[in-house]
């Protein structure tokens, strides 16, 4: 059954705005989400590229405010923390929400000046960040679970660290590894069957998307797990208008506010009609994704909100 997400605006609370940002109106959206049946509700991650509420401690405050949805990070960009400190804020995290926490993570970007001075703000190479990524996970991972982790790597070494609380989800709080067709590294998806309980991807088209499916559960299988056991997630951006040139104008610079540039054109969207998205989050469904996070590239976030709730929620059954 197809499971559906909604990315609360934490980066649009911030941006064109010096003022201390009220959570309120993200608060709000969360409770209309749950209220309406969507399964889960996500905030995404930077310090200083894309300044925005830091993940955590907002899916700690949303948790206080919600019942049943899970709680989300798309993407935690998990190799600017310290694994020690990450495990102990997740595992809170999931303690707070009664085990509701799933962390959508990926080795993040550095494509342009504040990209790399954001790993540099907090000490770490920019060219190292895929392979303390891994690291992260692989002792974020075990510390979560409850484990004793003893760790030699080349970023990070312990010998029987374990941290307290333990994550209530028996097996820790899972990881959703992002990684994408069009990316064209194997590592990401070796790296997802190996570390993560799925996988989540943003920038291909159905038709991509599903060889994604189709590489990660194969590599699993290789690990030796079961080829259906991985999360099949997408994360896809839209703007709701039945005026398509206003929704396409609106999205466009809405994203060129939030990431200084349109990055990845069309692979966005679609922008239009709500049968539009529909038709779009029935194609990605079918390329075999299971949940379906949607983003609103609008600066009118709970009317985007209630159209998609109100049109295209009951169409999706």
């Amino acid at each position: 059954m197809l499971k559906l997400g909604i990315l609360l605006p934490t980066r649009g609370l911030v941006m064109g705005s010096d003022e201390p940002p009220s959570i309120e109106p993200l608060l709000a959206m969360a409770q209309s989400a749950e209220q309406a049946g969507i399964d889960s509700v996500w905030v995404g991650d930077s310090l200083t590229a894309k300044p925005r509420l830091e993940p955590l401690t907002t899916l700690a405050a949303i948790a206080m405010r919600t019942q049943r949805v899970r709680l989300g990070t798309a993407v935690m960009l998990a190799a600017l923390r310290h694994p020690v400190q990450l495990a102990q804020m997740a595992a809170t995290v999931d303690t707070i929400s009664g085990g509701r926490l799933i962390l959508g993570a990926g080795v993040g970007g550095a494509f342009n000046a504040a990209q790399k001075q954001e790993w540099l703000n907090v000490g770490v190479k920019p060219s190292q960040r895929a392979g303390r990524f891994e690291e992260v996970l692989e002792i974020t991972n075990g510390l979560t679970g409850g484990e004793e982790v003893t760790f030699e790597g080349r970023h990070f070494n312990y010998d029987g660290i374990s941290v307290q609380p333990r994550a209530v989800q028996p097996n820790g709080v899972p990881f959703l590894v992002a990684c994408h067709w069009r990316a064209g590294r194997e590592r990401q998806f070796r790296r997802a069957a190996k570390l993560g309980a799925g996988f989540m991807s943003i920038s291909d088209y159905p038709e991509e998307y599903s060889r994604v499916v189709d590489r990660v559960r194969g590599y699993t299988a290789e690990y030796g797990g079961a080829p259906e056991a991985p999360e099949a997630t997408f994360y896809m951006t839209v703007n709701l208008r039945d005026d398509e040139s206003a929704a396409a104008e609106e999205a466009d610079t809405f994203l060129h506010q939030y990431y200084g540039a349109n990055i990845w054109g069309d692979r966005w969207g679609p922008f239009g009609s709500p049968q539009r998205v529909a038709e779009r989050i029935t194609q990605y469904y079918q390329a075999g994704a299971q949940t379906i996070i949607v983003r609103f590239a609008s600066f009118e976030q709970e009317r985007q909100l209630y159209t998609f709730l109100n049109e295209i929620v009951p169409s999706l059954g």
